[in-house]
């Protein structure tokens, strides 16, 4: 995959200058965009169909991304098939930024996603010799440690009413709008990175449903009714 993403970007005449012609991702700390911007560094979108590979586990790590539109996920699979999803990148995030020279996740797109790229080692080399960027980056993967530090302790000491009270917290802080959450994400993608079965969090989102927790409008928004008790919940 990375051999042919290197081909396509050759070839390709969509190079653009983070910071000028192209609006930033939506978020609200935009570390990456912020890097990009401020040593002038080019980057290129390129797109991706829904569940097509961005690069594989043990891929080089050539590239640093960025979530413009749609969203990815992050994931491994183990020994026995099963599949272990370790992080949601949806827009504004930045992926891919590797302390070793070889991916140890794959990752994909959940649903048709457009991302930057950025070579890794403009960014290596601009952050070498400007601290603002060496700071900004030691951000973002602080941030990815926190995120890592929190998982583990969700997989390895929550009930799984309390992961999935936890997933719809971190979802609605990071996608809900005007009071609804639109999860690009299936729920078959939710067990795999909470560490359940799909059955399992069918049941505990029907749960919560019941108990006037949440509400459903279609197969994948929902409106938190009562943040409180799900906060007693995940605490």
């Amino acid at each position: 995959m990375t051999q042919m993403l290197t081909q396509t970007l050759n070839t390709k005449t969509m190079n653009t200058r983070i910071g000028g012609q192209i609006a930033p991702a939506h978020s609200l700390t935009d570390q990456f965009g912020a890097i990009t911007g401020h040593v002038g560094l080019l980057a290129t979108e390129f797109s991706y169909r829904k569940d097509e590979e961005i690069y594989g586990e043990d891929e080089p790590a050539e590239y640093v991304y960025q979530v413009v539109t749609g969203a990815v996920r992050s994931y491994k699979l183990l020994s026995d098939g099963r599949r272990q999803i370790g992080a949601f990148h949806l827009p504004g995030d930045a992926f891919g930024l590797e302390s070793v020279p070889a991916h140890r996740l794959a990752a994909e797109a959940i649903i048709d996603t457009t991302v930057r790229l950025v070579k890794r080692a403009s960014l290596e080399k601009a952050a070498g010799t400007d601290v603002q960027v060496a700071r900004k980056l030691w951000a973002i993967t602080a941030g990815e440690l926190r995120h890592a530090e929190d998982h583990m302790l969700l997989l390895g000491r929550k009930t799984a009413m309390e992961r999935v009270a936890t997933f719809l917290l971190e979802m609605d802080r990071r996608l809900a709008v005007a009071g609804m959450m639109a999860l690009p994400m299936c729920r078959r993608d939710i067990g795999d990175y909470l560490g359940l079965t799909l059955e399992t969090v069918s049941r505990a989102l029907s749960q919560l449903h019941a108990q006037g927790i949440l509400g459903f409008s279609g197969a994948r928004h929902i409106v938190l009714r009562n943040r409180q008790r799900l906060h007693n919940l995940d605490s």
